[in-house]
């Protein structure tokens, strides 16, 4: 019997992974966390029966343990959450926290030992050295959930790492592939949410029609898979089969294809190394796909891709001021506070003008967040 916990449950990776562990059988869930949505924490505890749930609002902890009873351990706040990641007990831990706050998370469970399905790429954006360094030190491996990086992952194995040309992550290009740039300034959070392949959580969907998202998985890349930043390349495709390739020093280019759907990624990063079979629609018929088409994407409608090769290019603190500022002004987009545009220019103005640090720490980091909050909060007026 093999034992998950699951990070983010009520969340959009955090609900697929509870559907591809209904049809696992020998898979148990050994504790369950949700920042707010208390109800649903609670539905899927009475479902699953883990032996910890965690909600991350403690104003929320009594409707939790009023609704819960003692067969469960019930614990609330961002240091019980931390706790709970680094539980040794189990075989594997879905990342699936939304932004910055998942960082920690994954940090702790390494540092135990458990190995974990990250589906919070920010984690990797933002420490992916001191990451890095945690799965040496303890021999904790990432599995990565992201549909790009379980792509290219699957597409590694059995090959070596010298004998790659190039990393080509592909991306649907957002619900804006085809508006006019000078139409950008007015666009709406109801258009920007409006994804046209994928079902996702609200952080993630302005990220995409961004593609700031594409832009972090490119330095997620670079530290998941040690490959040079000039080796990693993005590809817009709009019908989102292919989900990214690996192009070799020979010629040959190995992609990995399927429909889109989040349970794919999710599942094989549970099983690995093996595959089980699952509930998900096949590609039964090749003749009945859409043309498979492939574009350049615009820099200067997305600039914030070309931002983020500059922060992976130069490291350090870079990337995590970028990471760090993009949580803040996509939640101020989503609140009507600031513009689509405004995204991308406080980001850069965040990245241009954060004390740098070449070897930052943890704690580094979190007093990077404080003045980053207090810095965009000077801007906005």
């Amino acid at each position: 019997m093999k034992k998950v916990g699951v990070l983010g449950s009520t969340g959009s990776i955090g609900l697929n992974t509870l559907k591809v562990l209904e049809n696992l059988s020998d898979f148990k869930v050994k504790y369950l966390t949700a920042n707010r949505n208390v109800d649903l924490l609670i539905e899927q505890a009475l479902k699953f029966r883990p032996e910890i749930v965690c909600i991350g609002d403690k104003k929320l902890y009594k409707k939790l343990k009023d609704n819960l009873n003692n067969e469960f351990e019930i614990l609330c706040g961002r240091n019980d959450l931390i706790d709970i990641a680094g539980i040794k007990t189990i075989d594997i831990c879905v990342n699936a926290i939304v932004g910055g706050p998942g960082m920690e998370p994954t940090i702790q469970a390494l540092k135990s030992g458990v190995d974990v399905a990250l589906s919070n790429k920010e984690s990797m954006v933002m420490a992916g050295d001191i990451i890095n360094n945690i799965c040496k030190k303890t021999g904790a491996k990432i599995f990565p959930v992201d549909s790009e990086h379980s792509a290219i992952w699957q597409c590694l194995i059995g090959e070596k790492i010298e004998n790659v040309n190039r990393l080509i992550l592909t991306g649907s290009g957002g619900p804006f592939r085809n508006k006019s740039l000078s139409d950008f300034n007015s666009i709406s959070v109801d258009q920007a949410l409006n994804h046209p392949t994928w079902k996702m959580g609200k952080k993630i969907s302005i990220d995409s029609a961004t593609m700031m998202n594409k832009g972090f998985e490119v330095i997620e890349a670079f530290w998941l898979f040690k490959i040079d930043y000039d080796k990693i390349d993005i590809v817009i495709h709009p019908q989102s089969i292919i989900h990214s390739m690996v192009e070799f020093i020979d010629g040959s280019i190995k992609s990995q294809m399927g429909i889109p759907t989040m349970k794919i990624p999710i599942q094989f990063a549970l099983t690995y190394p093996d595959r089980l079979n699952s509930d998900m629609k096949n590609i039964n018929d090749f003749s009945k796909i859409p043309n498979l088409t492939f574009e350049i994407p615009d820099l200067k409608k997305y600039p914030s891709i070309d931002l983020a090769y500059k922060a992976l290019k130069k490291g350090g603190t870079s990337c995590a001021s970028l990471n760090l500022s993009n949580d803040l002004t996509v939640d101020l987009f989503l609140k009507n506070k600031i513009s689509f545009n405004e995204i991308y220019q406080l980001n850069n103005e965040v990245f241009k003008s954060h004390n740098w640090k070449k070897k930052p720490s943890v704690l580094d980091l979190y007093e990077l967040e404080v003045w980053i909050n207090d810095f965009l909060k000077s801007l906005i007026k």
